[in-house]
């Protein structure tokens, strides 16, 4: 990792399901800024999704993609650590120690441990329960201070100081605190085609842009967009799914396209039809070349695996530093 950057980021990145545009936007081109300035580790959390169960047979496909889409966004495996969590076997024994500090009555009021509880009341295991101690792990590992993280994760990184203090004070300084950072600006929420929240891997997939998506498909998700009969007199208010079709515009067009409809919409002359063709080819030209990217990647195991490994060994220089102090301590040097 290079010396004389600004601060360490770590993120971690969910091993499951496909990366859409509302990750691209509100997380991967933050990414790919970060990595130029700060010393980053992004980590693929794949031990984190077993406290799910999921089919284990589809790990390696997954974990393969992911690697391959962040690749394909702009991350740059030279310039930043780019691993998978199971390969840091450090961070497995952080987790435990932190367990030490860790109670389980603030376990149990955090917000996605009891939406889990109630979700799969049949499902209620220890990993769920102790999510934020793994996922402080992740963090203090590196020493990071700096944790790209969205609203839903902002209790974990809160939990994830608190040990840190605890840590500190029980036996001495070794962890800074850690903050969530998004880079300085306000978080780019992606819209929905179907005119409901934001994009999303688990709502509607027909409102949502993978950025697997086929040309085909694409055209046939925007042609489906929520829209209506268009304005009735000229400067008329924008209904929000409207305003949510202008937003994706303004992701993936120029300037003189974004003009035009907002000139035809004003004048009350606006043709969805059109706009919705004209919207559609121009996410065609920002998706298709990563996607084509990515597929080129997934196909190379060879690539990929030396991506893995260089990054593992990026990971756990680090992450060896972290536990010598750690140990020392506490005390479990006994010679």
């Amino acid at each position: 990792m290079e010396n004389g950057k600004k601060g360490i980021v770590m993120s971690g990145i969910r091993s499951t399901g496909f990366l859409h545009l509302g990750n691209y936007f509100g997380a991967m081109r933050n990414y790919v800024r970060m990595q130029e300035d700060y010393t980053c580790y992004f980590m693929v959390a794949d031990i984190h999704t077993l406290t799910t169960h999921p089919d284990t047979r589809e790990l390696k496909p997954n974990v393969q993609r992911v690697l391959a889409e962040n690749i394909a966004c702009g991350l740059d495996p030279e310039k930043v650590a780019l691993y998978c969590q199971s390969h840091v076997y450090e961070t497995g024994e952080l987790f435990m120690l932190l367990n030490m500090l860790a109670y389980k009555g603030e376990l149990e009021k955090t917000t996605t441990f009891k939406d889990k509880v109630r979700q799969h009341p049949e499902n209620v295991n220890a990993g769920l329960l102790t999510y934020p101690v793994l996922m402080a792990a992740d963090i203090l590992i590196h020493r990071a201070t700096l944790v790209p993280v969205g609203k839903d994760q902002e209790q974990h990184l809160e939990m994830s100081r608190n040990f840190a203090n605890r840590f500190n004070h029980r036996y001495e300084d070794v962890f800074p605190e850690p903050f969530a950072f998004n880079f300085g600006e306000e978080l780019i929420k992606v819209p929905s085609l179907d005119g409901t929240g934001k994009m999303s891997k688990s709502e509607n997939q027909y409102a949502t842009i993978f950025l697997s998506d086929t040309d085909d498909l694409i055209r046939k998700k925007i042609m489906k967009a929520k829209t209506d009969a268009g304005p009735s007199a000229p400067n008329m208010p924008m209904p929000d799914y409207i305003e949510n079709i202008f937003l994706l515009m303004k992701l993936v067009s120029g300037p003189d396209t974004i003009q035009k409809f907002e000139e035809d919409y004003n004048k009350a002359a606006i043709r969805y039809g059109d706009m919705k063709k004209q919207l559609a080819e121009d996410m065609i030209s920002f998706v298709a070349p990563i996607r084509e990217k990515a597929e080129s990647i997934r196909q190379d195991q060879a690539y990929l695996r030396r991506i893995m490994e260089m990054g593992a060994e990026k990971a756990r220089i680090s992450a060896s530093a972290t536990m010598e102090k750690v140990r020392e301590a506490i005390g479990l040097k006994y010679y």
